[in-house]
């Protein structure tokens, strides 16, 4: 008899040794924390046969966004093909052989379908809503969760998870009040959501609130930090408020303190690492021999496996003065644009010209800096990332327009973002600028 979980999901090839540990798994992958690795692991050893098991594993490899994961992920859809499943399962396996080859969109759509004809599959809706972040599919944030919203209800296993997600997805589609809502009804059922966490944090980010944002942050952080392999990107959130503040002290406090002070080699925290040095950096920051040892790590990453990450190394480079991994860098770009994976078009659309115009600031190229950036304003989130994370290429672009002379480009640039973020200290800060420039 096929075990079967809380919501009666039928899983093939476990018994209840490896059903134990793939459950404690699936709760440390909604609240980003522990070692769900390690757990996913332990089910495998105990039953091998496992289809779900060797999935699951597969998926958190396969949203690493790193090349060596990525090839673990493939292993795993190889272990998991022969194994018997259900629809359900094997419509999960294909979804992982597409995540593992680079296939990102033809996955999403998969995993839609799982959960479109069972709503209660939480990995479905999570691995998804993570694939919909890394595409920077703002609609399908918001939409893949409300579907199947309605199928869950208070007191359910991962409904906090289910409340995280839809706020964060109605954050990213702008409705800021339905998502702070949401996002801190999560956080009082399960106070360790990390995602929840990060969802409220981005309202306040939108919204510049950046006091509300410090407290909502600073009120409980052990919940967010303890064991949580999100408490990085957390911090970081942290760390934007007082950027905007003007609050610099803080900020590379918290880099050199939670953010990295251990150099760490995953890529999602070497991005953070990078995004708030480089905000520094366009602010004139001497952040002194900060940019070396990230710099060192990216380059031991490679590049051109994901276009999101090569932007923010080449932002490491430039900091760090590496004009030899920059022009690789770029190199390797141009041979990941003719690949047949997904990421050839995250390159092409977004991801190339916006490492040349980071590359070309660093030059002290400004107007090539400006030329590279404004065509893919708009479909800047074809390479995926938040609308917070993304904010890096407006501010590189204010900032370039600045320092290139181009008053009248600077002064349009400057009431644009002050009408999306009024509150902004920083936005009064670019506007004064850009006047300034304006009557010299």
């Amino acid at each position: 008899m096929a075990i079967k979980d809380a919501s009666g999901l039928a899983f093939s090839g476990a018994t209840e040794a490896g059903f134990t540990p793939y459950s404690q798994a699936v709760r440390e992958l909604l609240c980003f924390i522990g070692d769900p690795v390690a757990s996913i692991d332990r089910a495998i050893a105990e039953d091998p046969g496992f289809v779900m098991a060797h999935v699951f594993k597969g998926y958190l490899f396969g949203l690493a966004t790193e090349r060596e994961a990525t090839a673990v992920a493939k292993a795993c859809h190889e272990a998991a093909l022969p194994l018997a499943a259900t629809t359900r399962e094997q419509a999960h396996v294909s979804a992982l052989g597409h995540l593992a080859n680079g296939h990102w969109h033809q996955a999403s759509r998969i995993l839609e379908d799982i959960a479109i004809e069972t709503p209660h599959d939480g990995l479905a809706l999570q691995v998804g809503h993570q694939i919909d972040f890394f595409t920077g599919n703002a609609r399908m944030l918001r939409d893949r969760i409300a579907r199947a919203l309605p199928s869950w209800q208070r007191g359910m296993p991962g409904y906090h998870a289910m409340l995280g997600m839809q706020a964060f997805g109605l954050e990213e589609m702008g409705d800021y009040v339905r998502a702070e809502q949401l996002g801190r009804a999560a956080v009082e059922i399960e106070p360790r959501d990390g995602w929840a966490q990060h969802a409220v944090a981005h309202v306040m980010e939108m919204q510049s609130r950046q006091r509300d944002g410090i407290a909502w942050m600073r009120a409980n952080p052990e919940a967010w930090t303890r064991e949580s392999f999100l408490q990085v990107h957390n911090w970081w959130h942290l760390a934007l408020f007082h950027y905007d503040l003007g609050e610099t002290d803080e900020v590379l406090a918290l880099y050199d303190g939670p953010i990295y002070s251990v150099p760490s080699t995953m890529a999602l925290n070497m991005v953070d690492a990078s995004a708030i040095l480089w905000r520094l950096y366009l602010g004139g920051i001497d952040v002194g021999d900060r940019w070396t040892a990230i710099a060192a790590n990216w380059r031991k990453a490679g590049a051109g496996n994901y276009a999101f990450n090569d932007a923010h190394a080449m932002m490491a480079f430039v900091g760090a003065g590496l004009d030899g991994p920059a022009r690789t860098l770029l190199e390797t770009q141009g041979e990941a644009m003719h690949g047949n994976d997904d990421n050839a078009a995250f390159t092409r659309d977004v991801g190339h010209p916006l490492t040349l115009a980071i590359k070309a600031f660093g030059d002290g190229n400004y107007a090539e800096t400006v030329r590279l950036i404004r065509p893919i304003r708009a479909v800047a989130h074809r390479f995926g990332g938040s609308h917070a994370q993304r904010d890096v290429i407006d501010l590189t672009l204010i900032e370039a327009a600045l320092r290139a002379g181009d008053a009248a480009l600077a002064r349009a640039l400057a009431a644009e973002r002050s009408m999306a973020r009024p509150d902004s200290p920083l936005s009064a800060l670019l506007s004064r600028r850009a006047a300034d420039l304006s009557e010299n």
